[in-house]
């Protein structure tokens, strides 16, 4: 065999190598992508979260003091409102703005301002134009089901009368799931305010790995309470 056959050979079992571990990495990312989430996105946002459950921590004074500035109000829906008001005015696009809670899917996540692709990545996002928790009208919050936590994965698993709790600041709020629709990647009626006790819509893409529709969960605020 020739010098150069000698060398090329182990370098080939070298490449070869390196390719077959890469194929079983990719096939194990896949699995794990499938099965649960995709994990390097699902670091980053774990990562995210720690930081987010840290802005939440920041914002207990003034919450603090908005509490003693509304104790003269006995109403509590009025003074929930003016609570998520004056909570509306410090919060920023991006930032934690309070906690969602799915107890029957084991599910407990900040969420943030704002439902840009940038945002989203730190956990699930609150439509801007919609209302606060509290105010009123109808709370819109968006999240991923496959990367960045995927903190939506399974609610299509969401039932009639299953509960949702928005841990604000300000106080926590109590929703019953009303009924579960599958809807066009455009459809903005979703966020419309209607009449009756306040809603709370969650969507999200569908169905997994795709973004050719959405899946809304539609539920009414049942029980406010301030601490």
């Amino acid at each position: 065999m020739s010098r150069g056959g000698k060398i090329v050979r182990p370098v080939l079992r070298f490449v070869a190598s390196v390719l077959i571990v890469s194929g079983v990495l990719m096939l194990a990312d896949a699995g794990v992508t499938l099965a649960w989430q995709e994990p390097v996105s699902a670091f980053m946002a774990a990562r995210d979260q720690g930081e987010l459950e840290d802005e939440l921590d920041a914002q207990a004074s003034s919450a603090l003091r908005d509490k003693e500035l509304t104790a003269s109000i006995r109403d509590v829906k009025r003074r929930i409102k003016r609570l998520a008001d004056l909570h509306e005015r410090r919060v920023d696009d991006g930032e934690a703005i309070g906690r969602i809670e799915i107890p029957s899917l084991d599910r407990d996540y900040v969420f943030v301002e704002g439902t840009s692709l940038d945002v989203l990545r730190k956990g699930p996002g609150h439509y801007p134009k919609t209302s606060l928790p509290g105010q009123g009208g109808t709370v819109a919050i968006a999240g991923h089901r496959t990367t960045y936590g995927a903190p939506f994965r399974t609610i299509d698993d969401l039932e009639p009368g299953k509960k949702i709790v928005l841990d604000m600041p300000y106080g926590k709020l109590e929703y019953a799931v009303e009924k579960k629709q599958i809807v066009g990647p455009d459809a903005t009626w979703i966020t419309n305010r209607v009449k009756g006790p306040e809603r709370l819509v969650l969507s999200a893409c569908h169905p997994l790995y795709s973004a050719s529709q959405r899946i809304v969960i539609f539920a009414r605020l049942e029980k406010v309470s301030i601490d």
